[in-house]
């Protein structure tokens, strides 16, 4: 085996690890922030919003997505080119994980926005959902150009 199907090979991998290390860093950036939102509310007597758990939840499904383009790499037809296998995997793994990591940190500010004013859980979970669309579109459409 040539290094050029050693690398459409293990492309596969880095569509997995990637979206998974942007799910890690944008589950931490929200996670922090809602500790920090959590923290206010109780110094201040306010009431404590659990649903900041589902801001900070967002991120993990970026996770899925790469697992899903990593199945789609491995599968892919003998007439895919390793190089175009190798790249989707990096390429789609780096987008998908900085979906995460941007939607995490969107999440944070949402988080620190509902804590405040207790408004607008409807807003910023839309505007979370426009992020992670862009992680489904690359996946789809790598999905697709793999095939």
């Amino acid at each position: 085996m040539g290094i050029i199907e050693a690398l459409g090979n293990t492309g596969y991998i880095f569509a997995l690890c990637f979206s998974a290390l942007g799910s890690v860093l944008g589950t931490g950036a929200a996670g922090m922030a809602a500790l920090g939102a959590w923290k206010k509310c109780f110094l201040h007597n306010k009431n404590v919003p659990f649903i900041l758990v589902a801001f900070v939840g967002t991120p993990l499904s970026q996770t899925i997505y790469g697992m899903i383009l990593m199945n789609a790499i491995k599968d892919a037809p003998d007439t895919v080119s390793p190089l175009s296998q190798f790249f989707a995997g990096l390429l789609g793994g780096l987008v998908i994980g900085a979906c995460a990591w941007a939607q995490g940190k969107a999440a944070a500010l949402a988080s620190d926005a509902l804590s405040e004013t207790e408004k607008g859980f409807g807003n910023y979970i839309m505007v979370l959902g426009i992020i992670e669309t862009v992680a489904l579109f690359v996946m789809v459409f790598l999905m697709t150009a793999l095939r």
